[in-house]
């Protein structure tokens, strides 16, 4: 496929405990209408770091895919406004997480970033509980 392009990425990770067993879910819709669906359950974490693995997961398949402008869409008021630079991240756990996002932004012509209402991120929302719930199937000890 050719590069160039737009997509919109609705991001969100979650845990169940808080810290928990953890989860993102990415919904990308590019400028041609197509869908992509990225999800993944990866150990033990906190939301925000989970919140953190979704932006990563959009990032690195946009670079991958020669994406030009992306609009990441987040209900992570604290991710937007870190990654926009109007907060520090002063979480020791989050600033590596932090920096690789800023490095993966630096591959794309454009990248915005937009807080959004938790029910405007239902399908993202969905992906990372799909993840979650499928973990916990498999880990689910034998009786």
């Amino acid at each position: 496929t050719p590069g160039g392009g737009s997509a919109v990425a609705n991001i969100d990770g979650g845990s169940r405990g808080n810290p928990g067993p953890a989860a993102y879910g990415v919904r990308i819709e590019r400028d041609d209408g197509s869908i992509v669906e990225l999800k993944e359950a990866f150990g033990v974490a906190t939301n925000n770091v989970a919140e953190y693995r979704g932006l990563l997961a959009a990032l690195t398949w946009a670079t991958r895919h020669g994406i030009e402008r992306l609009l990441v869409r987040s209900d992570s008021l604290l991710l937007v406004k870190q990654m926009s630079g109007e907060y520090r991240v002063k979480h020791p756990g989050l600033q590596p997480l932090w920096t690789e996002a800023r490095n993966l932004v630096r591959n794309l012509r454009d990248v915005r970033f937009e807080h959004v209402r938790r029910e405007l991120n239902r399908d993202a929302d969905r992906l990372a509980n799909e993840a979650m719930d499928a973990t916990a199937v498999s880990t689910r000890p034998l009786s």
